[in-house]
């Protein structure tokens, strides 16, 4: 009989560092100008590990969590893969609902739903969501980031 090795416990501090520093190399790729095929392919499952190791985190907030999926919706979005990028703006928008989470998270959940459909050739829907994101902006309480999701929205038709 064959038996499965036992995974690998990881600390929460080191998982949490992992979590991040996956999330902001994904960022970087996601910057590059001129990336590669197998640069997407990292880009994309970098982002999930991101996602995967924020999950694992005990008494993971839900904030990284919805920021995890905002990421992936991104990445997608970017990549000009709408299903999955709506996919992820939803669970974004989930999980941000269901925790009362408002300032920049919710102005960004909004703003993931408007770059999905972007993606998906709705412009209709860009529009309404990208009027809720605008919306939300005067309840981001941070200047920086306020003007993050302001470049973001800047972006949008």
């Amino acid at each position: 009989m064959t038996t499965s090795p036992t995974p690998t416990e990881i600390d929460p501090t080191t998982r949490r560092k992992l979590a991040a520093d996956l999330f902001n190399h994904t960022w970087t790729l996601l910057e590059k100008p001129d990336r590669t095929p197998g640069e997407d392919d990292e880009m994309i499952h970098s982002s999930h590990a991101s996602r995967f190791h924020w999950g694992e985190v005990r008494n993971g907030e839900p904030v990284n969590l919805a920021r995890g999926e905002w990421q992936c919706s991104r990445v997608y979005a970017v990549l000009g893969r709408s299903e999955p990028a709506l996919w992820h703006a939803r669970r974004c928008l989930e999980i941000n609902e269901a925790n009362g989470t408002a300032d920049w998270d919710i102005a960004s959940a909004y703003e993931a739903m408007a770059r999905a459909y972007l993606a998906a050739g709705d412009l209709e829907a860009v529009a309404a969501w990208k009027a809720k994101a605008t919306a939300a902006l005067d309840g981001i309480a941070d200047r920086d980031d306020r003007e993050v999701v302001e470049g973001d929205l800047a972006t949008l038709p």
